[in-house]
């Protein structure tokens, strides 16, 4: 099975830039696409962003889009997203999870981290 592991979370004040890693263990999992998520407190889970597995297909949440880019690198088995200009409502425990379809549902996606705190203070 995929395994996957969170960090780069951390605080940050409003306008700041935070990198979030997700590593991956496994063979196949340059064939698997992956989508980062966010939890808010009292929030449900919700979809923040996703790529292919090969790297070149993306899609963002509006709430993010423009801010955010989610990037791959299948050679050292990690997803990235890069958060810049985060805002007080970006502040979430934020979830990489590995899905064999390219999909957008937290259903659909067969392994899910651990997650990692992203705080974004005023």
């Amino acid at each position: 099975q995929v395994q996957l592991v969170e960090s780069g979370g951390g605080l940050v004040q409003a306008g700041g830039s935070l990198r979030l890693s997700c590593v991956a263990s496994g063979r196949t999992f340059s064939r698997h696409s992956v989508g980062w998520f966010r939890q808010a407190p009292g929030k449900e889970r919700e979809f923040v962003a996703a790529v292919n597995w090969g790297g070149e297909s993306t899609s963002y949440a509006k709430s993010v889009s423009g801010r955010f880019t989610i990037s791959r690198d299948n050679a050292q088995n990690t997803v990235y997203l890069q958060m810049n200009s985060l805002k007080p409502e970006d502040t979430a425990v934020y979830y990489c999870a590995a899905s064999s379809r390219y999909v957008f549902a937290l259903s659909e996606y067969d392994y899910w981290g651990q997650g990692t705190q992203v705080t974004v203070s005023s």
